[in-house]
């Protein structure tokens, strides 16, 4: 194991000509491109952002002055003392509306015991970077730097403006996340396409089987389930104990089938999938509404599972004091994450249903409501065909999948104020893909790379001038 000065590169090249957008710009160096952007990730990783508490503006200031080194303006933009995002601006002949490339300084906080390797020491050890927030999301802001110096060093000219943008916070609801730079700052940040985190490649076999832009994504509704009863001495049974009817409770809805749907984007994405899976999981995916497809999936693709329905997820249990008294209360936690268009008022009476318990009842958890319901991003955009044009000239042996995240992101409050938002990430394989938010999260370095090639490519298209 060592720490990471400088990564080898394992690229083929960047393209200077993009399908559907032909430019005469220089393209970037692809070995010092990513040796560049490795060595923006290992710093960045290096910076412990853990939500809370943040301290965020710690990488809006190295950000800033790596800029400022490059001749490039930004501003800070504080919404909490000590969780600055920040933004920068290269400007565009004004012929059409920006291109915003944003992502979150923050990142989730870690189990120290459970790791493997110091999680803010960048590690590299056999091709692979780890540490907290190397993935999420800490690799897509090192990317979109990348790619934002090198439109600034070749003198791209641009019909757009591309606004980068680090935002503080968005692991948790705070004052410092996406909802205050909208309300606060939209004049800096208005933009008719971004690329944000919410998409992702599969790799398989050391190949990646297809590039997942996000168009849609199932949003955080959680419920507390409630459960009430006598309490005395834990001696004595009694039939109304509420930890009782609670386990009950939480066992009915953790197991309940919830309704499956498709909409526009998983229709596509389960059709697309279909032609580049082996026999027997293509007919899964033909029929994927089917009840005993579905029973596979929730087995052994969890999370195509949960991309066709409302998923409900037991996750914390509080009830008692102390071991010998029977408690009044006793409380669960349910994650909700909602399709976009759930009725969530008959969704909630719907699992009330399920319980059906007296001594049980459903309650909303406000502290969810953060993350504005919105519509999906279109499927024929300039953004999302270049994105595909992408696809087709840095990984032409893989397919454009359009994907609904089962997880959020704060692409929500763009597409609320109309701008067509679209998930993107560096390829990872299943395994690397479980560490996100776990422990030794990690990603490949030379896909790091690809997503480089990949971003440039879409980024150059949509903005550059023709």
């Amino acid at each position: 194991m060592r720490r990471i000065p400088v990564f080898p590169a394992i690229l083929v090249g960047f393209l200077a000509v993009t399908a559907g957008a032909q430019t005469t710009s220089p393209s970037p160096d692809p070995d010092k491109a990513q040796a560049e952007a490795a060595h923006f990730l290992a710093d960045l990783v290096r910076i412990d952002t853990q939500d809370p508490p943040g301290n965020e503006s710690r990488v809006a200031e190295y950000l800033q002055k790596t800029l400022q080194a490059e001749g490039i303006d930004s501003e800070m933009l504080e919404t909490v003392p000590g969780r600055n995002s920040l933004v920068a601006r290269l400007k565009g002949d004004g012929s059409k509306r920006p291109l915003l490339i944003m992502a979150h300084e923050d990142v989730v906080p870690v189990d120290r015991a459970r790791w493997t390797v110091d999680p803010f020491a960048a590690i590299e050890k056999d091709g692979l970077l780890y540490g907290r927030g190397v993935s999420d999301d800490k690799a897509m802001l090192a990317a979109n730097l990348e790619t934002f110096l090198q439109l600034k060093r070749l003198n791209v000219p641009l019909a757009r403006d591309v606004i980068f943008l680090a935002e503080a916070s968005e692991e948790m609801s705070s004052p410092a996340g996406m909802s205050a730079l909208v309300e606060r700052y939209w004049d800096k940040i208005n933009c008719e396409f971004s690329l944000n985190e919410g998409g992702g490649a599969l790799v398989e076999n050391g190949k990646i089987k297809y590039i997942g832009v996000g168009t849609a994504e199932k949003l955080p509704r959680g419920v507390t389930v409630q459960a009430t009863g006598s309490s005395g001495h834990g001696s004595v049974p009694r039939v109304d104990n509420a930890v009782t009817h609670l386990a009950a409770a939480v066992a009915k809805a953790g197991t309940w089938e919830t309704p499956s749907r498709l909409n526009e984007t998983t229709r596509e994405f389960f059709q697309r999938l279909a032609t580049i899976s082996s026999p027997d999981e293509a007919a899964w995916y033909k029929h994927v509404l089917d009840p005993k497809v579905q029973s596979e999936l929730r087995v052994k693709k969890p999370q195509y599972y949960s991309m066709l329905r409302t998923s409900v997820v037991p996750t914390m249990l509080k009830a008692g004091i102390k071991e010998n008294v029977i408690p009044p209360t006793a409380e669960g936690t349910l994650d909700i994450r909602a399709l976009p268009d759930e009725d969530l008022g008959k969704f909630r009476e719907m699992l009330a249903q399920v319980i059906n318990d007296p001594q049980v009842k459903v309650v909303a958890s406000d502290a969810t409501y953060s993350m504005p319901p919105s519509s999906p991003s279109q499927l024929h955009t300039e953004m999302f065909i270049a994105l595909q044009h992408a696809q087709r000239l840095v990984v032409p042996d893989a397919v454009t999948l359009p994907t609904m995240g089962t997880g959020a992101t704060d692409s929500s409050f763009l597409r609320t104020k109309g701008v067509q938002a679209y998930g993107i990430g560096v390829p990872k394989t299943e395994e690397e893909s479980r560490t996100v938010h776990g422990n030794d999260e990690r990603i490949e370095i030379k896909q790091l790379g690809t997503f480089l090639r990949f971003e440039w490519a879409a980024v150059t298209e949509v903005a550059g001038k023709k």
